[in-house]
């Protein structure tokens, strides 16, 4: 039976429960409960704080455990990324006093605060730029109006908080974070462990995916084939109608709607969507 973390609480923690209930893993019901077992599948699941994840997967108490990318590097990347699991997206950049700094040579000698010193270090470490880190914990836009910081190093979304404390972005972003499962490095990579890779990986596909099915003429297929690719090739099949095929490819569910339409304009007929549940590549 292997062992998985998986974040007990934060934004990370409803969503990746989610995604193995559709890979077909056995969740808890409660949310005090810290261990579930799916014996059918071979899984043991913890509930762990997202932070300690990385750590429990290095140390090899755990096989495997889903926690988000900024997590995982400002633990001094103690684990092996293997999948981007496409949720709990954020982009961390620095900030500060318009008139402090504009780019990322400024920032050499200044103090950072920051609650993710281990991303900014290694940020700051493959460009070459000596600075001052303020390691506090949550919140950290008002470290400058308090004087305890020139710039800061935090999760910008909108920035709207940021203007709040009259700072603004500055510079590329030092990472672009999103949930992902992590491994040890001598983790085997066949049995129940890479079946649920193969089961997590499907469910992204399905997510993104739709089955667009239409027919058209045999004459067109070519035209209406470069616009439903698939994702090796469409499914043809001749229909009773002399002349005329049915066809079946998966699209991406962001443009199905602008090729039904070129679908339609070409001389496609009874174009359907079916959403996908599951599916192995």
């Amino acid at each position: 039976m292997i062992r998985i973390a998986i974040p007990n609480k934060g934004t990370l923690s409803g969503p990746a429960a989610q995604m193995l209930r559709e890979a077909g893993y056995r969740q808890r019901t409660d949310d005090r409960d810290l261990v579930c077992r799916d014996e059918p599948n071979g899984v043991e699941f913890f509930y762990l704080r997202p932070r300690d994840i990385a750590t429990y997967v290095r140390s090899g108490d755990l096989d495997l455990g889903v926690t988000g990318r900024d997590l995982l590097v400002d633990a001094g990347n103690p684990a092996r990324e293997l999948l981007d699991l496409d949720f709990g997206g954020a982009t961390f950049r620095f900030a500060a006093r318009p008139e402090t700094l504009s780019t990322l040579d400024d920032l050499a000698g200044r103090r950072i605060a920051t609650a993710y010193p281990g991303v900014v270090e290694r940020y700051l470490d493959e460009h070459g730029v000596k600075a001052d880190l303020i390691r506090l914990d949550g919140a950290v836009e008002n470290a400058v109006h308090l004087g305890v910081a020139d710039v800061i190093a935090d999760v910008v979304a909108t920035g709207a908080t940021l203007r709040q404390a009259g700072l603004v972005p500055v510079g590329e972003p030092i990472l672009i974070s999103s949930a992902v499962l992590v491994g040890r490095d001598a983790a085997p990579d066949h049995g129940p462990i890479a079946q649920l890779i193969r089961r997590l990986h499907g469910v992204l596909v399905a997510r993104r995916y739709v089955m667009l099915a239409y027919d058209v003429r045999a004459d067109l297929l070519e035209r209406a084939s470069a616009l439903t690719p698939g994702i090796e090739s469409p499914t043809i099949s001749p229909l009773h109608r002399e002349g005329w095929v049915a066809v079946q490819a998966m699209v991406r569910h962001a443009d199905v709607h602008r090729i039904m339409d070129e679908l339609y304009d070409l001389g496609a007929r009874a174009i359907l969507v079916t959403n996908i549940h599951a599916c192995r590549l």
